[in-house]
């Protein structure tokens, strides 16, 4: 590096034009705030069975979708506009092929256990 480069210029090739987002004590606090209150929510609700176990077990995975996605917000920095969209695209693509995984997984393994064990079926039918 010659003596000509200033810190600005060794500052924008070090970065190669990428913008890191910067987080305030602000953000960090909301984000830990909404976590804690989006994992009071499911304790409150399995330990005082307020709802049916289905509705309890729908809330909570609900509630746990919601907060991932406050982890990759306020933790984690995710936008459409960090690293020029690329981290929110291999994300989606990410959940895609996880989606494709365990859905032909759950599909596979159905379709095994009919296949495979045909008299089980017909001995649960039969049981009253």
């Amino acid at each position: 590096m010659s003596a000509a480069t200033t810190h600005a210029e060794q500052a924008e090739h070090d970065s190669h034009g990428i913008e890191i987002p910067h987080a305030s004590y602000r953000d960090y606090t909301i984000g830990f705030v909404l976590s804690v209150i989006l994992t009071a929510i499911p304790f409150g609700l399995v330990m005082t069975g307020a709802l049916s176990p289905a509705v309890t077990g729908v809330t909570i995975l609900g509630l746990a979708v919601v907060q991932i996605v406050v982890h990759m917000v306020y933790f984690l920095h995710m936008s459409p506009k960090a690293e020029g969209g690329w981290s929110i695209t291999s994300l989606i693509f990410t959940i895609i092929v996880v989606g494709i995984m365990l859905s032909g997984s759950l599909w596979v393994m159905s379709h095994l256990n009919t296949n495979m064990m045909p008299q089980a079926h017909e001995e649960m039918s039969q049981i009253p």
